[in-house]
């Protein structure tokens, strides 16, 4: 079933004048009460702004950080509301909670494209719990729901499914509309997709790449993962971060791979260094030394996977291929970004490593798609479903 779009729904339903809960995924990074990357903010922007230009009463609510059910006010949204008022050029007001009579009235003072910031839903332990109470206590703020939280797309909680039940029209934001349509041609690739995958752990990223394996073409494996597919072969990886208990899943993966005749990359060369510090003596080497730590890729392994990118005509990236917030340890990272930016593929890059990289090359409007939500895009690539989307098309 298709999701409604927020153009739909202005056109058929109409939103002058009317409350509209607008969930959206305002998890800024913070330090000291500052927001040190707005990207996430700056990707709300378009769907605030058709509501505003339609005269909502536009609801916003978000969550921040893992405050585990109790008010934390280095977590408050407060400063968001400041930001994004600059961003949007119009105030934001603020409301001091997220239920109840504080955002009742805060809401009752809104008028036609106006904008008021709920507090952090998570300072409520039913948001993520989905407690029905708690989801009719939201549902109770507004006529309509949007969500535009792609970033929280494969989560039930009470704001992005479990208050639906209670909402009379619905519809997906400019950027929820905007990932799936971009997921979707990974789904559905123009061939040959290629996947970049780096990351620590084979544990966290399980599922992807046996799903993976069994739908790309070409799959490409970096990071500190890649030892514990070596580590599988019966390679040597000397000190390396290494997941012993997924030997078998590594094996079970490679084999998926041959199976469907996917090729499966590995490095063939490796930086190493004996610390992970900036300024560690580090060495390219073929195979890694006893006492000696895998950090990047060896130029070799970046020269292979940014020929492979080049080839490709579809590419999903996600994770770094190693310790790239070291400089001496970022070479392999930033060669195959390089790479998906001169390609001629439709290009899908997510995870907050690879979009950190991405922003710090000044790469990203050479990237077909900057996925904001890493978790959620994984879940979607593999075809599991989205209890935010499922909600949404019910």
């Amino acid at each position: 079933m298709a999701v409604r779009s927020l153009e739909d729904l202005i056109e058929r339903e109409g939103v002058k004048g009317r409350r509209v809960f607008v969930r959206s995924d305002l998890n800024a990074p913070m330090h000291e009460g500052r927001i040190t990357d707005d990207t996430r903010l700056r990707a709300s922007l378009p769907t605030l702004q058709r509501l505003r230009a339609a005269g909502a009463h536009i609801v916003l609510a978000s969550h921040l950080g893992r405050p585990k059910g109790r008010v934390d006010p280095a977590l408050s949204l407060e400063p968001v509301a400041d930001v994004l008022g600059e961003l949007l050029g119009t105030p934001v007001a603020f409301a001091s909670d997220c239920v109840g009579d504080v955002a009742q009235s805060a809401i009752a003072m809104l008028g036609d494209g106006d904008v008021l910031l709920l507090e952090n839903l998570r300072f409520h332990p039913g948001e993520t719990k989905n407690d029905p109470a708690f989801a009719r206590a939201l549902a109770e703020l507004a006529d309509i729901y949007v969500n535009d939280a792609f970033g929280t797309a494969h989560r039930a909680h009470a704001s992005t499914a479990g208050m639906l039940a209670n909402i009379a029209a619905a519809a997906a934001g400019e950027l929820l509309q905007k990932e799936l349509r971009h997921l979707g041609v990974v789904l559905e690739p123009e061939r040959p997709l290629l996947c970049l995958l780096g990351g620590a752990k084979v544990s966290d990223k399980l599922g992807v790449l046996l799903a993976l394996a069994q739908h790309a073409d070409v799959l490409c494996v970096g990071g500190a993962m890649a030892y514990t597919f070596l580590a599988a072969q019966g390679q040597p990886t000397g000190a390396s971060l290494l997941e012993e208990s997924r030997l078998d899943d590594a094996r079970r993966i490679l084999a998926a791979a041959e199976q469907r005749d996917c090729r499966l990359l590995l490095p063939t060369d490796h930086v190493v260094a004996l610390q992970i510090e900036a300024g560690a003596k580090t060495r390219v080497v073929s195979t890694i030394p006893d006492g000696w730590i895998g950090v990047d890729i060896g130029p070799e392994s970046a020269q292979a996977f940014a020929a492979e990118a080049i080839k490709a005509r579809t590419i999903l990236w996600n994770g770094p291929m190693g310790i790239f917030e070291i400089d001496a340890f970022a070479a392999g990272t930033e060669r195959v970004a390089h790479a998906v930016a001169e390609s001629a593929a439709v290009s899908v890059v997510g995870g907050g490593d690879s979009l950190a990289a991405v922003h710090k090359l000044g790469i990203g409007d050479r990237i077909g798609h900057l996925s904001t939500g890493g978790g959620a895009s994984l879940e979607y690539v593999q075809g599991l479903e989205l209890p935010g989307v499922a909600a949404l098309e019910q």
